[in-house]
């Protein structure tokens, strides 16, 4: 369960993979209800668009935005079938969260340590998510959220290290660069099979 994460703040790195302009800010911690910016395309007009979105994705019916507090990651098993999320998924509302890096709890000491993972090529991440929107009630504000996909991690040689040893293991979806595109123009089916662990770059523990 990812429930923080770094923005990149990499211009350049988001420029040459996406052609798109990366709003210059400082660095920031993301948690659940914060802001970060993602990656989506319109099927509509097939455009690809950057902007920010919250952390958690809030359904069109929920009654208030504190929903996404419990919902900034979906499990790519149930992603499909949950309430909260199967609009998103069956409407290809696919989006890229862009990182350098995210946090988990490693308990190989016996306690909770807050971990930073980074790829080996420290270069940014673009975190396999949903998206959704939702009107504020009273203001008649458009939100854009968004949760990120997590898949089983036991058989991952970094991720299984994260969470307690009696836990199940879990990760989000930082994908190989050659499958950005493949997930924005995803439908529902080439998206369930384009999630797995082979889909990772390599990672490691980052100071």
């Amino acid at each position: 369960m990812c429930v923080q994460y770094l923005t990149t703040t990499n211009t350049d790195w988001v420029k040459t993979h996406f052609d798109l302009d990366l709003p210059v800010t400082s660095a920031q911690d993301v948690f659940p209800t914060y802001p970060g910016p993602i990656v989506l395309k319109s099927h509509n007009t097939q455009r690809t668009a950057l902007g920010p979105a919250r952390f958690g994705l809030i359904p069109s019916w929920a009654k208030d935005e504190a929903f996404g507090r419990k919902t900034y990651n979906a499990r790519l098993e149930t992603v499909s079938e949950k309430p909260s999320y199967k609009h998103a998924w069956t409407k290809r509302h696919y989006a890229l969260a862009l990182a350098d890096a995210f946090y988990e709890p490693c308990y190989e000491s016996g306690k909770a340590v807050r971990t930073k993972i980074t790829q080996v090529n420290c270069e940014p991440m673009a975190i396999a998510s949903i998206w959704d929107t939702w009107t504020e009630p009273e203001t008649g504000e458009l939100i854009v959220s968004f949760s990120m996909l997590t898949i089983e991690a036991g058989r991952h040689p970094l991720m299984n290290r994260c969470h307690k040893p009696e836990d199940e293991k879990r990760t989000v979806v930082p994908l190989r660069l050659e499958l950005f595109q493949e997930w924005l123009n995803a439908t529902p089916e080439s998206a369930m099979a384009l999630l797995s662990l082979s889909s990772i770059p390599e990672l490691t523990f980052s100071e």
